[in-house]
This record gives C-alpha cells, structure tokens and sequence, in this order.
C-alpha cells in the first residue's frame, strides 16, 4: 500500500468521524431513538441500568443497508 493509499483512507476516516460527531450533537433531538418498545430500562431506587437493544437494531439495519448502497455504487 502507498502513502497515496494511506492517505485517502485517513481522510475517509477523518470525515466518518466528523459525520459521527454531528450525529451525536442531533442524536438527542431525535424523539423516538432510545425510546423504542425493545429497550430495556430498570430503574430501582439507586439503581439504572438501560440497554438499547431494539435502537441498537434500528442503527445497525441502517448502517447495513448504507454500507451496501455505497458498495453497489463501488462497482
């Protein structure tokens, strides 16, 4: 791999990572995400504990479905 290589994956990585940080500024505006009807909360009375395993579906169906659109456009 030549350093040309290296960098155009380092400024893929720098933009995704940007890309993620937006998404974190607005992940709270977003009204359903983290609410979803599989997420599991127990709260006790000095006690919380929340995993988002229907959210973490939701994420992970969408980040597969991009992550393919942008392999067929490769090609």
């Amino acid at each position: 791999m030549s350093f040309a290589s290296y960098g155009k994956v380092l400024v893929i990585l720098g933009i995704a990572i940007v890309a993620l940080g937006v998404a974190f500024l607005f992940f709270d505006k977003i009204p359903f995400l983290g609410k979803l009807p599989g997420d599991i909360i127990v709260k006790r009375r000095n006690f919380a504990f929340y995993f988002p395993l229907a959210t973490s579906i939701l994420i992970s169906l969408l980040l597969t479905a991009v992550f393919l659109i942008i392999n067929l456009l490769r090609k």
